[in-house]
């Protein structure tokens, strides 16, 4: 099975680590893209080295899709290649993973509307208005959708999003 994470500058160190780490110590491979080619940057200092450019990106080489938090996906969201990666695996029925504010760029692709979803506190409101059915839950599956608030809520969004992997037909 293959993840992609798709960040870019200043995301939420831990919520790209953590699952990074997480999946690959559960037999995944693990790809990163982001704008373009080479290094991001975290919030916190970390880096992380995108391996591919979301325009090189062919979402049907990919089981699971991680959107972490931070302040990337307020850049994310204005990318043409993003948005249609975000709306390739909501359409496909694939599972995909947004914590924070990375529920950001499934507002900005139209694939939220009617979806029980979580995000953070800040993004709660424009959730609501994307027509998203709001909870204010450390994480809510909704399908092939796992949504979390926060870093604490990590070992509960990880742990919904590996059950789901382990049992796709859910």
């Amino acid at each position: 099975m293959k993840a992609l994470i798709i960040s870019a500058d200043h995301f939420e160190d831990s919520e790209l680590l953590f699952p990074f780490y997480r999946l690959q110590e559960a037999g995944l491979a693990v790809d990163v893209a982001s704008i373009s080619r080479g290094k991001i940057h975290g919030k916190h200092g970390y880096e992380v080295v995108a391996d591919m450019a979301l325009r090189d990106v062919d979402p049907k080489a990919y089981d699971l899709l991680v959107l972490p938090g931070g302040k990337a996906p307020a850049t994310l969201r204005k990318e043409a290649a993003a948005i249609a990666i975000a709306q390739d695996f909501m359409r496909s029925n694939k599972p995909v993973a947004a914590i924070c504010h990375g529920p950001q760029i499934l507002i900005s692709a139209g694939v939220i509307v009617g979806r029980r979803a979580t995000c953070a506190p800040s993004v709660a409101e424009e959730l609501k208005q994307a027509g998203a059915l709001y909870e204010d839950q450390e994480v809510v599956v909704d399908g092939k959708l796992v949504t979390s608030r926060q870093p604490a809520d990590l070992p509960a969004f990880m742990r919904e999003m590996l059950r789901l992997l382990a049992n796709p037909s859910r």
